[in-house]
Order: C-alpha cells, then sequence, then structure tokens
C-alpha cells in the first residue's frame, strides 16, 4: 500500500475579514467541509493562531499544513502584514504555528496559494484576489514570480491597486466607481503582463458587474484553499 495515498493536509487561509480552513487529501481534493471564523481584532499573531488551532480541532485528523497568509512569506516568517497588525513583521508563522498543532508547516502569500490552485500552467497567468486588500499573484508557464505584491505599486491618482480597489475603498465610493477602477485596472495590468489570462477571486469578486475581456475570468474563493497542497509537491 502506498503510504502517501494516507496523508491528509489541513489547508489555511488567513484573510483581513475571515479565517478558513479545510483538509485536503493527496490530490487536493476536500475530505471535510470548509469552517470559517472572523478574524479577531485586533488581528495579533497569538490570538489568529488560538482560531486555527480551534478550527483544526474541529477539521479531524491530518498529517500536515499549508497556510495561506495576505502578505509577504519568506521561509515561513511573514515580512508584510499590511492589512493585520505590525506585529506579524518578522513572526516566523511556520515554526509557532507547527508547535501548537505538532505538524510540519509550511507558509506562502495567499494569493499564490489562489494561484495554486487556479492556474493551467500555460503562458503568463495573473492572479488577483479582491478582498480587505489587492492580492496578486504572476506565473509564467507554471512558475511563480514570488512576492509581486502588486497591491502597493502605484495605480492611479496617486494611490495604490489596494488604496483604490481594496475593501475600504469599495465601501467609501461604492461598486459603480469600484467597478470602473477594477476595470481599469484589469486594462492597466494586461498592458503591463500581455497575460494569456488573468483569474479574478477574492471575496468582492462576486460584486464585478461589468463584461469582462475573454481572457479574463472570475474563480471560486476556495481555490484559495485547494491551493494549498502545491507546498508539499516537491
Amino acid at each position: 500500500m502506498n503510504e502517501f495515498k494516507t496523508i491528509q493536509t489541513l489547508a489555511v487561509d488567513i484573510g483581513g475579514s475571515g479565517i478558513k480552513v479545510i483538509v485536503l487529501d493527496e490530490t487536493g481534493e476536500p475530505t471535510t467541509k470548509r469552517s470559517r471564523v472572523e478574524t479577531p481584532d485586533p488581528a495579533k499573531p497569538d490570538p489568529i493562531l488560538k482560531e486555527i488551532v480551534s478550527l483544526a480541532a474541529e477539521q479531524g485528523e491530518f498529517d500536515r499544513v499549508s497556510v495561506g497568509f495576505p502578505g509577504v512569506v519568506m521561509d515561513g516568517v511573514i515580512k508584510t502584514a499590511v492589512n493585520l497588525d505590525s506585529d506579524w513583521t518578522e513572526f516566523n508563522l511556520a515554526t509557532m504555528l507547527s508547535e501548537r498543532l505538532g505538524k510540519p508547516v509550511r507558509v506562502a502569500n495567499d494569493a499564490d496559494i489562489q494561484g495554486l490552485g487556479t492556474i493551467e500552467g500555460k503562458g503568463v497567468e495573473l492572479v488577483v484576489t479582491l478582498g480587505t486588500g489587492f492580492g496578486s499573484a504572476l506565473f509564467v508557464e507554471g512558475k511563480l514570480v514570488p512576492n509581486l505584491e502588486m497591491g502597493h505599486h502605484p495605480f492611479r491618482k496617486k494611490d495604490t491597486y489596494e488604496e483604490q480597489l481594496g475593501r475600504a475603498a469599495l465601501d467609501d465610493v461604492g461598486k459603480k466607481k469600484w467597478n470602473k477602477r477594477l476595470e481599469k485596472a484589469i486594462a492597466t495590468l494586461q498592458h503591463l503582463f500581455n497575460c494569456d489570462c488573468i483569474y479574478l477571486g477574492g471575496g468582492n469578486a462576486k460584486k464585478i458587474e461589468f463584461e469582462l475581456p475573454t481572457n479574463v475570468k472570475i474563480v471560486p474563493n476556495v481555490n484559495g484553499l485547494l491551493g494549498g497542497i502545491a507546498l508539499w509537491k516537491e
């Protein structure tokens, strides 16, 4: 019997508004129902770790953990956390969560994981997550360009993509103006990267009201969990 067939991965998605978990089999298929809780406020490391441990206990058995985090991640260490709390900077999430769960943990940027659960692996593919912030992941022939953080690049009127298209901007200017901004952003990003395909995910993707170009697709938010299996593929 192939031992690998029994390996179960707990996939965790830490967001600015919610924390989600699910267990995946070795092919990346869910074996449990997704669980979700609101992200603690303030979104400091300890209360978030406690929520993950609590959610994990409800999911049953698992052998390893994949975590998507909204910021730059290097070797399991958090480098930026603009939409959470400054205490995350230089926090070793992989090590600390591994100690609490007693399982090996790998951590990556949440948009990168969403991309790994979405892309086809052909040409230039850009993944954008529209949530509390503006996440991004760029892939060339299936290979990730790490820590792109497009959301914090200048977009228009001296504002970044995140300042113009994050949840705070949506709440401030309303859906109609937000859609116009997003339409411009897609055109700008297409000119910048000459993408074969652009994928739009995240909780606010459901608020898109304009007709998308033929190479732009809305993808399920659950892809941010399903891509977690890819962190364990050598």
